[in-house]
This record gives C-alpha cells, structure tokens and sequence, in this order.
C-alpha cells in the first residue's frame, strides 16, 4: 500500500510541470493586429452626475449609511468641481447612534438625522500629457456565459497617451449628527457628573450635575444608567492635494470586440480644520423614587467639559468612466474634526448610473 501511494505522488510531481508547460502553450495564444479609433486623455465629459445607490461610513461619532447624489464639472484642463450630498436611508440600520439614541437615550434631546455636504475644487498646477501603455482583455461573443468565466482572459498590450493632472484642492464640509455622549465621555476619562447645571441658582446636590444612574421605571427598586445623547455640527474646510491620471482610447481588435480603456482616476490627500463644532447641551429631566418625571425638575446641563479636536484629514481614491452612463467608485479614511477620540472614519460609495455630457450641443450651420 505505501509502495503503491509513493508511486502516485512521485508520478504527480513529474507530471505536474508538464501539465504547467502545457497549459501555458495555448493554442489561442497568437499575436492580434488592431485599428486604433481614438486617443484622446483631453476629450474626456465636461459634466458628470452620480447617482449613489449606496455609501457606507464608519464613522466612529456614528456608523452610517445610505444614498447620495454628486455632481463634477470639468474647465478645460484649468480646474475642475465637485458638490457631494450624503443622507441616510432610515433610522433603523442605516443611522446607527440615532436608532440607539431613539430606543435607550434618558435624556430630552431630540436626535438628528445624519447629513452630509461637501462643495469644492481643483486647481489644475500642471496637466501635461505623456506616451504609456494600457492592457486590454480579448474578448469575443461566442465567450458570453459560463465559458467567459472558466477561462483565463488573454490581455493585449496597446500604446496609448496619459493625461496627468497635479492639482491643488480647497473646499468645504458640512455635517451634522446624533452622537453617544457616553462613549465620548468615557473615551476622555469624563462621566455625567461633570456635566454641570447651566442655571447657577440651583444648588441642590442631585441637580447640580447630570446624574450618572436613575431609578428604572419598570422595576423601581432598581436603578439604570442615565444614557447621554446629543447632537454635533461640524464646519470644516480642506486643503490638500491630488493627483489624477486619464486614458480614453479605444480600439479595434482583429477577430476580438472593440477594446476600451477610459478610465479617470484620482488619488488625494486632504488636511481638514473645522473653526467650528457646535454639541448640543444636554437637556434632562429628573425622576423620583418611583421613575416618574418630575415637573419643572428639567435642566440643561453644559458639555462644555467634552473635548473636541478641530484638526483631521482624509486620503481617498475616485474612479469613474468617460461615458454617457457609467459608473464610479470612491473610498476614504482618515480623522474628521469632531469629539475628541470619536473623529475615525473609512467610507466607501458606490455610484450607478453615473451620466456624463460634454455640454457642446453646437452644430455648424449654412448658408444656401
């Protein structure tokens, strides 16, 4: 029996590089000729419109998702701009701090929704263009289906033209939230307790600070935590840079269909300073010994102990397709200005349909 396993394997090992051998000789594996129809990086759409379906956000001051719509323009090979809008698709699953909020919050706060706002541009420091070479899959009709996916593509390499843009962005970011107050105050080693009553006048101990348990309506003989929500705004501006590379060339393959490189690509880095981060004070409203509130026992107690940081930044990739409808992809991470400890994201989206124009609607006219 080990005799006849030993010879299996040793069988295996000697074949094995004969089968390799064999598979990389294949038979459609021959040299393709192709008719170039256009090269033109700088003939790229004027205006491109995404419609997002679907954005994640892992945003430490509150995990988000939804859909946005985004618009970019393109002045020639001077600048270009960008106006992004991002909202939740509900409260449930989609906007996770105010779904918690709305279901455990002790306090009076009403929660905000999440929103998203960003408008800004690209100064174009230097758009040169320069000789590359792109790869381009072979594929034919008849590979439609099952067979497409069974086979390892063959790729042709074709010269081509880049257009490169070193660009120099500023803008601005707008964004509000419902937040966990809680875990911010635990990040920063804080508690309710020094939430202090913003009416000087009281004086007695268990309004003087925001109580750190209460007495459990539905078993009073217990106590819970008192769980802080509030609301955060943050303004901020960015200023960094960018660097996209653009093909757009197709060609013609012999016996192959027609291959397509037009992708616009752009790689960034963003630092983000917000001179303003507005968090709402805490309203609450204090309950007896049974659980039930107290009337005119409502106070406003001042977050103005809770840090936050004003500084972040942000580095991203953006892809689209110079076509009338298309797609796009997007992804970020970094540190937004908020809470102090709270400012981590990564964002992916996801765009379709994208539509692109050239805004040229021009034609020549004459004269009889």
């Amino acid at each position: 029996m080990i005799k006849a396993i030993r010879t299996a394997v040793l069988t295996l090992l000697f074949a094995a590089p004969a089968l390799l051998f064999a598979q990389g000789e294949r038979k459609d594996k021959q040299a393709v000729t192709y008719e170039e129809i256009y090269d033109e990086p700088y003939s790229v759409n004027k205006l491109f419109v995404h419609f997002q379906p679907l954005y994640a956000d892992l945003f430490v001051t509150n995990v988000n998702a939804g859909y946005g719509i985004e618009a970019n323009y393109y002045m020639d090979d001077k600048a270009d701009f960008k106006v992004a809008l991002r909202k939740t698709y509900s409260q449930r699953f989609f906007d996770a701090s105010r779904d918690v909020a709305e279901k455990n919050s002790s306090v009076d706060n009403d929660t905000e929704v999440y929103n998203y706002f960003e408008v800004g541009g690209t100064y174009h420091i230097k758009d040169f263009e320069k000789s590359s070479k792109t790869n381009m899959y072979l594929y034919k009709k008849s590979y439609a289906g099952n067979k497409w996916a069974a086979r390892v593509p063959l790729h042709a390499e074709v010269p081509c033209k880049v257009r490169i843009i070193y660009g120099a962005r500023l803008g601005g970011i707008l964004w509000d939230s419902s937040t966990d107050l809680g875990r911010a105050l635990n990040k920063q080693n804080l508690s309710n307790n020094d939430l202090k009553n913003r009416d000087a006048s009281v004086i007695e101990e268990p309004y003087t600070s925001l109580p750190i348990t209460e007495v459990d309506p539905d078993r009073p003989t217990r106590q819970r935590n008192v769980n802080a929500f509030t609301n955060i705004a943050s303004q901020a501006i960015y200023l960094g840079g960018s660097y996209t590379w653009i093909r757009n060339i197709a060609v013609n393959f012999d016996k192959y269909e027609e291959g397509i490189d037009d992708l616009i690509l752009t790689t960034y880095f963003d630092i983000l300073f917000a001179p303003s981060i507005k968090v709402d004070d805490v309203v609450y409203t204090h309950l007896d010994a049974n659980g039930d509130k107290i009337p005119n026992r409502t106070y406003t107690y001042s977050v103005n102990p809770v840090s936050t940081k004003s500084l972040g930044f942000r580095a991203g990739v953006e892809g689209k397709f110079n076509r009338q409808l298309g797609w796009a992809y997007g992804g970020e991470i970094g540190y937004r200005p908020s809470l102090e400890g709270r400012g981590f994201f990564a964002m992916l989206k996801i765009s379709f349909p994208v539509f692109g124009t050239q805004l040229d609607y021009k034609v020549e006219s004459f004269g009889k």
